[in-house]
């Protein structure tokens, strides 16, 4: 087989973004100084800076329920719409919302509320991927202990696996109060030289331009159009007819980045299609 590796070319990527911090450190108002921003606010956090959202041209919806967070990124990527950036702040408390129903469901036996639970963070994590806007997420933050329980600092409050989406982590800090309080962001992790692992800034929206570029954060958003119910209820019922080899599902799915055929685009579900159908017997297939 011939070798299939490329030299890398540069991508114009738009701004994953994670932050967490203590209470009061000033997360909400750090997230919502991204103009034209989707702002879903998981615990009321917004409501005391409406002239400030506003006036930048964003909206906000109130809910702690993960599946209708899911379902609301699942209209961005797929709705035309004037916004630039999806915010969820915190995404904590959604992801403890989803925790306690899990639990009911499923139990805690073995650790089945996780398992459940992740599933559906791993579904969100692989549309927030796929959307063409910036995404800024909030964490609370909690203390990480070492050996013999000593305190190492702070880490994030929510998923454990959520920081390995995001192409930058910071841990908001904040001095002084009021007026002259002063927020400052610690790179955690990082994948651009604009933000050097470990550097220590001044938090704004600015100086986040300044680095990252206004014309890569502010530009509008395209759409991917995902497969209709028709597709998806036809693909099924092929697979019920059809025996593929081993994996080949697993691998259209990685492929896509997604867990699910409804994640899938109509194009991709629609190769699907033809493959099977190309593998029906010759009396099916006419």
């Amino acid at each position: 087989m011939a070798l299939r590796a490329k030299k890398p070319e540069a991508v114009q990527k738009r701004l994953k973004l994670f932050m967490f911090g203590p209470a009061g450190v000033g997360k909400t108002t750090a997230a919502i100084q991204f103009p034209n921003s989707y702002i879903i606010d998981c615990e009321r956090g917004a409501e005391n800076y409406d002239k400030l959202i506003a006036g930048s041209g964003s909206v906000v919806l109130q809910t702690s329920d993960m599946d209708e967070v899911v379902e609301e990124v699942r209209a961005l990527l797929t709705e035309t719409h004037d916004y630039r950036t999806l915010v969820i702040d915190p995404i904590t408390t959604a992801y403890n919302d989803l925790l306690d129903k899990a639990e009911k469901a499923v139990g805690t036996d073995f650790g089945r509320h996780y398992g459940a639970a992740n599933k559906t963070m791993k579904r969100l994590a692989n549309l927030l991927t796929a959307l063409d806007m910036n995404v800024v997420v909030t964490a609370h933050a909690k203390t990480e202990y070492g050996q013999n329980l000593a305190k190492l600092g702070y880490t994030f409050d929510g998923w454990k696996r959520l920081d390995y989406l995001f192409d930058l982590v910071l841990e908001l800090t904040k001095t002084g109060v009021g007026a002259l309080a002063q927020r400052r962001a610690v790179v955690v992790k990082t994948r651009f030289d604009q933000f050097p692992d470990g550097d220590c800034f001044e938090w704004s929206y600015d100086e986040l331009c300044r680095r990252y570029g206004a014309d890569r954060l502010e530009r509008a958003a395209t759409t991917v159009s995902l497969a209709l119910a028709e597709q998806i209820q036809e693909l099924k019922d092929l697979l019920a007819v059809v025996r593929l080899s081993e994996g080949t599902v697993e691998k259209w799915l990685a492929k896509a980045g997604v867990d699910e055929f409804e994640d899938m685009s109509a194009d991709a579900v629609a190769k699907c299609i033809d493959y099977v159908k190309k593998k029906l017997p010759s009396s099916s297939a006419a």
